[in-house]
């Protein structure tokens, strides 16, 4: 959540925000509404707890004369206090209900408009040129045995998959390619739960407005996480963190889950937007005055990752409109899709300064000892699926091959090629590639 205090004290700053997210201006007004009965609420049952203190002071010194209406009247200011603490609480519910209600601040200079109204910031590499008729993923996954979605669909519906053969192995080689560029940035690796409770959801913002699009077991009150952010960022709730060395970065592995609510008949064909796949997902806590710098290094672990699968891509800076509630800020990397025509999301790196953290209870010492909200950020390092269909449609050849890129092929046994009916070869150390 905000800082309530920006709020109180720059109102038109948090209103300027929700107008150029397209949000209602009018949840600012009801926040400040809340947080003014809140602390009317606050006052008036510390004022009736002191007068009740008082006349139990009183009780105690009365004459027996005095001592029935004395009695009477800390009687019904024991009433009066009960029924002000349930006010409070009241209160206290009306006020978190509002703060939940309104997404992070966006920073200053985030283009405005909707999607797509995003900025080009660079465009890295050159779109392939192909002198015979290109396929898309799933006509080269299929010819390979590398993916398959009527079988995929036979057991699980409609946007599920099987990875077979190459493409499985296509999905372990991304994984370890991923996690160990990672662990020599100095991340920490995680395999991360799949599962989590509503207060992480809530706290990472994916509830509320978002609850369309993720997955509940009503049975166990849990969640399936969309993204290994939401348990990264659980992890440390209700925590004073230690960041006197740096930030603290983890690589979440997990399984993710999206309903897709509301895409229906968009991309259907194929494994570029379906309900389930496997993601390296990166994950940053910091100080706030370091979060617009670590920002700009997660997307630049990001376009790393993607010049090493020799993938053209751009960088776009995400429109105000077009933000996730927690985002201050968010950059999306785009690469090329031949079959297409069009450069598609393949990673995306957000930061979400306080806010977050501010929900979760994830502090660290300032400089002076006292406890601050940490900031928090988030990277897709490898959304697996996606990127699996965009290596296969980029490196295509015209006898059904597919070039293999070189920080791949340890993982794929030192192939080169991927190739219909290829005898498939355990992988190679890196050491020994």
């Amino acid at each position: 959540m905000i800082d309530l205090r920006l709020v109180r004290e720059h109102p038109d700053v948090v209103r300027a925000s929700q107008r150029a997210r397209g949000a209602d201006e009018s949840r600012v007004d009801a926040l400040l509404a809340a947080d003014e009965a809140r602390r009317a609420a606050v006052k008036r049952a510390d004022d009736l707890r002191a007068e009740q203190k008082a006349a139990s002071q009183a009780v105690r010194k009365a004459t027996p004369e005095e001592r029935p209406a004395v009695l009477e009247r800390a009687r019904a200011l024991a009433a009066q206090v009960k029924e002000a603490e349930e006010a409070q609480r009241a209160a206290d519910a009306a006020l978190r209900a509002a703060h939940l209600a309104i997404p992070n601040v966006v920073a200053d200079d985030v283009p405005p408009g909707g999607e797509d109204d995003a900025v080009t910031l660079r465009t890295v590499g050159e779109v392939p040129s192909y002198d015979f008729e290109v396929r898309d993923h799933l006509q080269i996954g299929e010819a390979l045995g590398a993916i398959d979605t009527e079988r995929g669909a036979k057991v699980s519906g409609a946007r599920f998959y099987f990875l077979t053969g190459p493409g499985a192995l296509l999905e372990f080689a991304l994984a370890q390619l991923a996690i160990t560029r990672a662990v020599a940035a100095g991340f920490t690796p995680v395999v991360a739960p799949a599962l989590v409770k509503p207060e992480a959801m809530e706290g990472t913002g994916f509830l509320g407005e978002h609850d369309e699009e993720v997955y509940r077991v009503e049975r166990d009150d849990l969640y399936l996480v969309g993204t290994s952010e939401v348990a990264l960022a659980g992890m440390h709730a209700d925590e004073v963190l230690d960041l006197s060395g740096g930030p603290r970065r983890y690589a979440g592995w997990s399984s993710c889950f999206r309903r897709e609510a509301g895409s229906y008949g968009k991309d259907t064909r194929g494994i570029i937007r379906v309900h389930w796949f496997d993601k390296v997902e990166m994950f940053s806590f910091c100080r706030p005055e370091e979060a617009a710098a670590e920002h700009l290094r997660l997307l630049a672990w990001e376009e790393e990752f993607l010049q090493a699968l020799e993938l053209p891509y751009r960088v776009v800076d995400i429109a105000a409109g077009d933000l996730g509630t927690s985002a201050a800020r968010k950059y999306d990397i785009e690469a090329w899709f031949p079959s297409q025509g069009t450069y598609r999301e393949l990673t995306s790196t957000s930061d979400c300064t306080t806010f977050q953290a501010r929900r979760l209870a994830i502090r660290f010492r300032d400089a002076d000892g006292r406890p601050q909200p940490a900031a928090t950020l988030n990277g897709t390092l490898c959304a697996i699926a996606r990127t699996i269909a965009c290596l296969l449609e980029v490196h295509q050849r015209a006898d059904g091959s597919v070039h293999v890129p070189v920080a791949l092929r340890p993982w794929l046994g030192g192939h080169e090629v991927l190739a219909p009916g290829m005898t498939l070869a355990a992988p190679v150390p890196p050491a020994a590639a």
